[in-house]
């Protein structure tokens, strides 16, 4: 790193300490973050209209010369409007400046401009109010445009990230081996920082910005490495081949090819002198925990205890009735910790857990606790990684002696991008659905049909079978949408009177929530009105239909996990998709899920819809904020990008040669400013 851009802001010229308060607020405190603050958008004004044909009150950009100034005019005390005329030969132009007799004065006539703004006005008497005007003989036709805050404008970031560029001069360093750039056919960085900022032209432009998302693609991966690097130190859980054959004959049904090669894969990392850090990703209803239980079974036959935290207490509960129904019989003690026991309760819990008593514990945060002891924790599950924190998982693992680390995920990611972001874990992949599990018939249809919908869905609740209908929020002052509780209420009057109907919805307390599930899986209950609190892992098998309200508002990858709450038991079963937002675009994304069942190829249609966003909802995967590369559309280049950095990784693991230390700053430093991102929220 060059020294300078290591300095605080103020260290450059026009930076002073005021202005370096502001910028802080968007976490620049550096030389190096000012260069890292690119563009969100540019302003081509090379892309001219004449004046005739201009689009009124649109921006554009026309290119005139300055025929006439008119007398300045006073509109009153304070205020004072400048006017002149200009012409391209189609048409006259008057261009009107408040208060800025420098830059009126600095018009020469008979000289071109370009000037770019909304044009207004009569089609005889053409006007454009307080423009962005530049001499049309100059270069710099590309005008970068930044995020901004109270104090800063576009002119004083351009002004300090010219002087931040002049200051380095020919000194920026190259991190990127000879060969890669080669290879990938990549621009020196010098290039492409002066030209993401004050691009030449669209050429330029496009080079400079494929080199920089290269980099921050593959500097993710080499961090993403580094981690996974950094966590195998020594792990005080190392255990010994032990035969799990029981496990796989005393389970009520045969797991697939894929499940058994995950459990494997398992019990061959713990068995590793480092920790084991794997990701078990799999569609819904894939069965992970089977796999999760397999693994918490090897660790129980090696003599150590086993922690599942789930993000919520109904999937808490669910994992528990599962692992109990799976291990107890093999002799494995499984207890449930959760916020909602009493304290008494809760307590006595620990101290078995802290005694040994309990092989597996499968909770809520309460986890993590200070505390909950455990005698011999070997090995960490952890439900939904991306509803969990690194911080979180990390705070579980510190419970033990750097025990084993296994997380699952119900949320279908395409290989190259699971690899990118969960760079730090092994993968292992759940890509076969159990026997007996069966295609959800669905239909996307407008709100026109709801009535019919309504009936359909009758039709399942009078053979004896159950439902879901989900509202896709629950806030009441959305004026375009009932809330969920008015509507629930209209369902219970009206269409669904003869039912009995519950609701759920992310404001109940918890221990509510679990009272409303379970009448729901006790059958106390036919339909059951939800928001998204259903998406993740709720397992009643005699569900058979689900109905989602403005179904438009959901991602292709939410909707493909609610409709995986259905179709769990041996009836036929449906999901109807309700919108009343009849778009085109709207339209093509439904059919995807009338058509696709495989949540993989859902997620890559997702992907290029929505962006990865969607996948993680707020960023708490702990993948570092990226500020110019996306995921969703650099898609060959970041195939590119890890190519390239795990052929540095496969012969520098540690990138501790000194020809990648360039390198091995870039990934630091990428890590680095995400916590002081977070740190300035």
């Amino acid at each position: 790193m060059i020294p300078a851009l290591e300095k605080p802001i103020t260290y450059f010229k026009g930076v002073g300490p005021k202005r370096a308060e502001i910028y802080a607020k968007l976490g620049i405190e550096t030389g190096y973050d000012l260069l890292c603050h690119f563009p969100r958008d540019y302003i081509d004004l090379s892309d001219q209209v004449d004046i005739l044909n201009a689009p009124d009150n649109e921006l554009c950009a026309v290119r005139a010369r300055l025929a006439r100034k008119l007398s300045p005019s006073f509109a009153r005390r304070g205020m004072t409007i400048y006017k002149a005329v200009l012409t391209d030969d189609t048409a006259d132009l008057t261009l009107i400046i408040y208060n800025n007799e420098y830059l009126f004065k600095s018009l020469i006539e008979k000289k071109e401009y370009i000037l770019y703004g909304r044009l207004n006005g009569s089609f005889m008497r053409r006007e454009i109010s307080s423009p962005l005007i530049i001499p049309a003989d100059s270069r710099d036709l590309i005008r970068p445009i930044y995020r901004l805050t109270d104090g800063l404008s576009q002119n004083i970031i351009q002004t300090n990230i010219h002087t931040v560029l002049d200051s380095i001069g020919s000194e920026i360093y190259e991190p990127l081996p000879r060969d890669v750039m080669r290879e990938n056919s990549l621009c020196a960085l010098s290039y492409a920082l002066e030209n993401i900022h004050f691009p030449r032209d669209a050429h330029s432009l496009q080079v400079a910005k494929r080199r920089l998302v290269f980099d921050e693609l593959m500097t993710l991966r080499l961090g993403m490495t580094l981690l996974r690097e950094k966590s195998r130190t020594a792990t005080g859980c190392k255990m010994s081949s032990t035969d799990i054959s029981d496990y796989f004959s005393a389970l009520p049904f045969e797991l697939t090819g894929c499940q058994r090669r995950a459990i494997e894969d398992c019990c061959r990392d713990m068995c590793r002198s480092w920790p084991m850090n794997r990701l078990v990703q799999g569609d819904v209803g894939s069965g992970k925990t089977a796999v999760a239980a397999g693994a918490a079974y090897f660790a129980f036959k090696n003599g150590y205890q086993a922690a599942l935290m789930a993000p919520t207490e109904i999937l808490a509960s669910q994992h528990y009735e599962t692992l109990s129904r799976f291990l107890e019989p093999l002799g494995v003690s499984v207890a449930l910790l959760t916020g909602s026991l009493t304290p008494k309760n809760k307590a006595a819990l620990k101290e078995r857990i802290k005694a040994g008593e309990c092989s597996v514990v499968v909770g809520t945060h309460a986890l993590v606790q200070h505390t909950t002891e455990f005698s011999r924790l070997g090995l960490v599950i952890t439900d939904e990684q991306h509803r969990f924190g690194v911080d979180q998982r990390d705070t579980l693992a510190s419970k033990g002696e750097n025990p084993h680390k296994l997380v699952m995920s119900a949320t279908p990611i395409p290989r190259t991008l699971a690899m990118m972001i969960y760079g730090d874990l092994d993968l292992s992949v759940l890509d076969e659905l159990p026997k007996g599990r069966q295609k959800i018939e669905t239909y996307a249809v407008t709100g026109k049909l709801r009535e019919r919908a309504f009936g359909f869905v009758r039709d399942r609740l009078d053979e004896g079978r159950q439902g879901y209908i989900v509202c896709p929020m629950i806030e009441e002052n959305e004026q375009e949408l009932q809330s969920v509780k008015e509507y629930a209420e209209a369902l219970r009057k009206g269409a669904f009177s003869n039912y009995r109907v519950g609701l759920l919805h992310g404001k109940l307390p918890a221990a509510e929530k679990e009272s409303v599930m379970h009448s729901f899986k006790e059958h106390e209950l036919d339909l059951l009105v939800s928001t998204t609190v259903v998406e993740v892992g709720v397992d009643v098998p005699n569900s058979v239909i689900m109905l989602v309200e403005n179904a438009d508002r959901f991602g292709l990858s939410q909707l493909h996990q609610l409709r995986g709450r259905v179709g769990r038991g041996q009836y036929k079963s449906y999901c109807i998709l309700l919108t009343d937002n009849v778009t085109e675009e709207s339209a093509a994304r439904l059919k995807i899920m009338t058509k696709i069942a495989d949540g993989f190829r859902i997620s890559e249609e997702d992907l290029k819809l929505r962006g990865p966003g969607d996948f993680f909802g707020s960023r708490q995967h702990g993948l570092p904020k990226l500020r110019i590369a996306d995921m969703s559309s650099d898609t060959e280049l970041l195939r590119l990008a890890q190519q390239a950095a795990d052929r540095i990784t496969s012969a520098d693991p540690t990138l501790s040669l000194p020809e990648h230390a360039g390198l091995r700053e870039l990934a630091e430093m990428l890590f680095r400013s995400d916590k002081k991102g977070e740190e300035s929220k």
